[in-house]
């Protein structure tokens, strides 16, 4: 059962980082108010009734998309409990908060995600941005005239915005070396 569902998971993957960019008024339609977030506090062993409650204020304070990870063997209050928030996925910021405690933990059982953090409101939708590249779309990509492009890092959480006939490369270009990874693409486009 979980081979078939990573399956489904990889497929559902790979045709979204395969599909055509949004035009700017869908993709509008489609995001969430850049404010304002849903917490899921994990119901593990380790977390006391106190540690939960720390976890959802923290959380709180954070922008989507977001997870917390803690090593089970030190605790919540150690420097291995690490926070990546403001992605354009929850996957994505579980993988970078699961990275940052695992490189910092001193030993025991690897790190695992305490909290999630969402938008409020929260359904899969056509398109996934941080609360900083919604409120880029809205400020900056909507007013802008003629072509245009958004492109994010899914592994990061960067986004870049570019104008002109060339809007696609450049944005793709301004997000990579902003993120250094060669994972940027355009989600957003409009000639």
């Amino acid at each position: 059962m979980r081979a078939i569902l990573l399956g489904l998971v990889t497929a559902l993957a790979a045709s979204t980082a395969s599909a055509e960019p949004l035009d700017g008024a869908t993709a509008r339609a489609q995001i969430f108010e850049p404010s304002g977030v849903e917490v899921t506090v994990m119901a593990l062993d380790f977390l006391s009734a106190k540690d939960r409650t720390v976890l959802d204020f923290v959380a709180t304070q954070q922008k989507y998309y977001g997870a917390i990870a803690a090593a089970p063997g030190e605790g919540l209050r150690s420097e291995a409990t690490v926070a990546a928030a403001n992605y354009h996925d929850v996957e994505s910021a579980r993988i970078a908060a699961l990275k940052g405690c695992d490189s910092v933990r001193k030993g025991g059982p690897a790190c695992v995600i305490v909290a999630e953090i969402r938008p409020i409101g929260w359904t899969p939708r056509q398109i996934s941005l941080s609360a900083d590249a919604s409120e880029g779309l809205r400020k900056t990509y909507r007013p802008a005239r003629g072509a245009k492009a958004l492109a994010i890092s899914p592994a990061t959480g960067i986004w870049a915005v570019a104008r002109g006939a060339e809007a696609g490369r450049d944005a793709v270009a301004s997000c990579a070396r902003q993120s250094a990874r060669d994972d940027c693409r355009v989600v957003v486009a409009d000639r």
